[in-house]
């Protein structure tokens, strides 16, 4: 089985970026990750910030980019979550001063947990994990994108619902496709609130398949996700309203897609759409909207 090493690295999503590796359509590949600090972080808590400010360490890298031989613009890639296995440590900084804890002042630390067990220890409370990848996706058409952007290719959506025996499909916009993912967490709730999630590092395994001219004919124009009996169109922009906008904007016209008439598409996401924030804290804000697949 093809491997990826977490040395193969970008910190931009890019159609010039070289391959790191090609595969076949179809076929199932892992990732070995590094944590969003690219590893500036140790186990015991001490934060390399001198490295970090003469640019050793990427911010948020993905592993990547894989070539899928036969994805081309207009189609989408599907990649099938297999399964993720982690270190037994993760990483947490603080989020004070910044975005909802902009009135809030605090001290700047980095702490570590320890989760071996499939629980991690929090004040009093042991809660169990829950292990997502935070950045996933595909090249974008046009300029280079930072990992820690999301965008309709993808990227840093933060999304907690990918997660071992999830699918999501991303619209193809290069050659290749050229997927790259990494930013894994053991646990981290809807909005990724206080700037951060139980960052980790491990390996993502991971099938790969191509879907033609689904663009166009399945309207996969934002990261569709496919999980616990859930469809959900995920979008991320500059701020709420766009991003709730273009989330709503994907399922209608996924539904339209799968011949459902307008006015009853529209009726139908009012009855049992329901949207949720991914993530607050990264350069664009992600929303998602989900329906229950069987009602589509």
């Amino acid at each position: 089985m093809l491997k990826i090493p977490c040395t193969s690295k970008i910190d931009h999503m890019s159609a010039i970026n070289q391959p790191a590796a090609r595969c076949k359509d179809g076929d199932t590949v892992i990732f070995q990750t590094m944590d969003c600090f690219d590893g500036a972080v140790t186990d015991k808590g001490i934060f390399d910030r001198e490295g970090k400010k003469e640019g050793k360490y990427m911010a948020n890298p993905a592993t990547g980019p894989l070539y899928i031989e036969g994805a081309m613009p207009g189609d989408a890639l599907s990649v099938e979550i297999l399964d993720i296995q982690t270190r037994g440590w993760g990483v947490m900084g603080t989020g004070f001063g910044q975005n909802a804890f902009i009135n809030y002042k605090g001290e700047s630390e980095m702490r570590v947990f320890n989760y071996e067990d499939g629980f991690v220890k929090i004040g009093s409370k042991q809660i169990p994990t829950d292990i997502m990848i935070g950045v996933i996706g595909v090249a974008p058409a046009g300029d280079p994108i930072p990992t820690v952007t999301p965008d309709s290719h993808g990227g840093n959506m933060d999304c907690n619902r990918i997660v071992t025996g999830s699918k999501i499909l991303f619209p193809v916009a290069v050659e290749g496709g050229l997927l790259a993912m990494g930013d894994l967490h053991a646990l981290m709730g809807d909005g990724e609130v206080f700037e951060y999630g139980l960052e980790t590092a491990g390996e993502v395994t991971a099938r790969v398949k191509v879907v033609k001219n689904a663009v166009k004919k399945l309207a996969i124009k934002q990261p569709t996700l496919y999980q616990g009996g859930r469809v959900m169109t995920v979008a991320s922009a500059k701020t709420y309203e766009d991003a709730v906008r273009l989330a709503l904007e994907a399922m209608y016209e996924y539904l339209l897609a799968r011949g459902w008439e307008k006015v009853d598409a529209g009726m139908l996401m009012s009855m049992k759409c329901d949207l949720a924030i991914c993530q607050i804290v990264d350069p664009q804000i992600t929303v998602r909207a989900m329906m229950d697949e069987n009602l589509i």
